[in-house]
């Protein structure tokens, strides 16, 4: 089902948003707390992805499948390689089918992992025979997607021999590792992370009762500084936000302060508004290399605001839901800009006012239908396929309805 919105009457926009917690972060704990019962999980995200991995972890057939959740997908390929005597098929969408993890599998076959590839070489299905890892070292190209990379490090305290994994390259999404990284020494096992060399120790056991509660989503909060940097008079509490964050996207206020967005860290949270007087510039440029999940805030926050940009670092974005960057190009052109692509980058030349009446094509993805939304200030647009949003935040428009004072 399509929603159309229409806020261009709307002159004060204010409230508090409460964001269930990081995907990111939740899908990693679900995985380690599978690996060490003892751990607790509060505030867990609300999302389908996560949703489907907690389903998946609890699901005890040999055929697994997790729909569009790519993250599932990484994480338990290399989860279930790791279990002694299970053999399981992990399969998903049509798109899922079409998303690679060769370099995942190519990683754990340098462990003695015993994975094949069902239909197509270099994509899921998979099945996987798992079995006791002996081997400890392996090498993978850093510019890979972190969530490959991550993979290994959450199962790495489980093998007998720890493991030593080199990655050759220049890193992409650092944050991403950090936060695992970070979240495995919350649980007490010892890593370290020296010139692109990571080391991770086996660890049997942890902590009983050890309890983490997972922050609010970073990304899931663009949506919001994208609105106050279209509307002046935007005022909007986000609960429970922290300034010394595991995510990468927590880099927003810095990014936002250029596009005319306050914020304001409490201990209950943020408070983000639009600052009073503010000229933006003509032209910007970020390097979303280490947030790569806002760029489609970003360009559509450029757009509304009428501004050129130059985005780069984004490469992984080819192998999301859809492709991010064919998709954008494609929706932002509807609505007046001037789009150029190549594998890593995009540069608009905004419209000095966004087009009318559009209807966003979503392509299956929940960011792009999020993205769009904000330039409902400006003018009435439609998004394609609103349940979309499922995907990593549900309530959404639920959300985004209740802040529009009248």
């Amino acid at each position: 089902m399509d929603i159309l919105l229409n806020h261009t009457n709307t002159k004060t926009i204010g409230g508090k948003i409460t964001i269930s917690g990081s995907k990111s972060e939740s899908n990693r704990l679900l995985i380690l707390q599978k690996l060490y019962p003892a751990l607790q999980i509060e505030n867990l995200s609300d999302s389908d992805d996560t949703k489907h991995l907690q389903s998946a972890l609890q699901n005890l057939s040999d055929t697994i499948d997790i729909g569009h959740a790519g993250t599932a997908m990484r994480f338990l390929t290399a989860y279930y390689a790791i279990q002694p005597g299970k053999t399981t098929v992990l399969t998903g969408s049509k798109r899922m089918q079409e998303r690679p993890i060769k370099v995942l599998i190519n990683a754990l076959k340098q462990l003695d992992s015993s994975i094949t590839y069902i239909n197509n070489k270099g994509f899921p299905p998979l099945k996987i025979y798992g079995k006791e890892i002996l081997k400890n070292k392996l090498s993978i190209q850093a510019n890979v997607s972190s969530q490959y990379i991550s993979a290994l490090l959450l199962i790495a305290p489980k093998l007998k021999n720890g493991l030593e994994l080199n990655l050759e390259g220049k890193i992409t999404s650092m944050p991403y590792l950090e936060m695992t990284l970070s979240l495995l020494q919350a649980i007490g096992i010892t890593t370290s992370f020296k010139d692109n060399s990571i080391k991770i120790a086996s660890q049997e056991n942890i902590l009983e009762n050890k309890k983490i509660t997972v922050e609010p989503d970073w990304s899931s909060a663009s949506y919001y500084y994208s609105l106050a940097a279209l509307q002046k008079n935007t005022k909007i509490e986000l609960a429970g936000f922290r300034k010394n964050s595991l995510q990468g996207d927590s880099l927003l206020p810095s990014i936002y302060k250029n596009l005319g967005v306050t914020t304001s860290f409490s201990k209950d949270g943020i408070i983000i508004q639009s600052t009073p007087g503010f000229t933006a510039k003509k032209y910007l440029s970020f390097n979303l290399n280490k947030t790569p999940d806002l760029a489609q805030t970003i360009v559509v926050s450029c757009l509304g605001l009428g501004i050129d940009c130059y985005l780069t670092g984004l490469h992984t974005l080819v192998i999301k839901e859809t492709n991010r960057l064919e998709a954008l190009k494609n929706e932002l052109e509807k609505l007046g800009a001037s789009i150029i692509l190549t594998d890593d980058s995009l540069k608009m030349e905004a419209p000095k006012t966004p087009g009318q009446n559009s209807s966003i094509k979503t392509y299956q993805d929940h960011r792009m239908a999020m993205a769009f939304a904000p330039l409902s200030v400006l003018v009435p647009i439609s998004i394609e396929d609103r349940e979309v949003v499922s995907k990593s935040y549900p309530k959404f428009w639920e959300d985004w309805e209740r802040l529009f004072v009248k």
